[in-house]
């Protein structure tokens, strides 16, 4: 059997996933829910896929570029600044929002068959819980609510964000049954090898 000494680390692999960008543009995901994503994707087959947090807007881009290759497929992606290139904003398949999730009308989404939803703003687990919480009602039925970037806690960063993202999806699901976490994705690459930790909320 094929043996070599560990030489990377969580923390490793954080520093790392800032890097990554997807046709030069920055994505800031871990690469293994990149490949989750295209799968979910290609399963799900979202009308309509609402993105929390653009940041540079390279997630958008992949996504809507695979549902691009689909050939069905809009995504909404809404953050608090204005930072993504032209490349992103002129997308057929993108529409961007720039006064932040709360600002968000929600009938924009009416009309879509299959609705996905991808929380990735802050990771404050206040804030956190105030979108899965507004936007959890979109979310058809098995269909997901992603919520980014539970590894916070692994990384001893929960303080920082006042309790993070987990916080947020433990205090979220005893309200709503209807949703429970996915271990098929959370454990895809082995247990919790992945930057959304407990963060795969399916709705039945």
């Amino acid at each position: 059997m094929f043996k070599r000494k560990k030489s990377y680390s969580l923390e490793g692999i954080d520093k790392g996933h800032h890097q990554v960008t997807y046709r030069g543009v920055p994505c800031v995901k871990c690469p293994f829910d990149y490949v989750m994503y295209q799968m979910i994707l290609s399963e799900i087959q979202p009308d309509l896929l609402i993105e929390i947090g653009t940041n540079k807007g390279g997630s958008a881009l992949y996504m809507a570029d695979l549902m691009e290759n689909m050939g069905k497929g809009k995504i909404h992606t809404i953050d608090i600044t204005d930072e993504a290139p032209d490349l992103v904003k002129s997308h057929p398949r993108i529409s961007t929002f720039h006064e932040g999730w709360d600002a968000y009308d929600l009938n924009l989404a009416s009309g879509y068959e299959t609705i996905m939803v991808i929380e990735d703003s802050s990771h404050y687990y206040q804030n956190t819980l105030q979108a899965i919480s507004k936007f959890a009602p979109l979310v058809t039925k098995g269909s997901y609510l992603i919520v980014e970037d539970g590894i916070i806690d692994d990384l001893d960063r929960k303080k920082t964000y006042r309790g993070g993202p987990v916080k947020a999806i433990e205090e979220f699901l005893p309200k709503h049954p209807e949703f429970s976490i996915d271990l098929k994705w959370v454990n895809f690459f082995g247990e919790s090898a992945t930057f959304n930790t407990k963060g795969f909320l399916k709705k039945r």
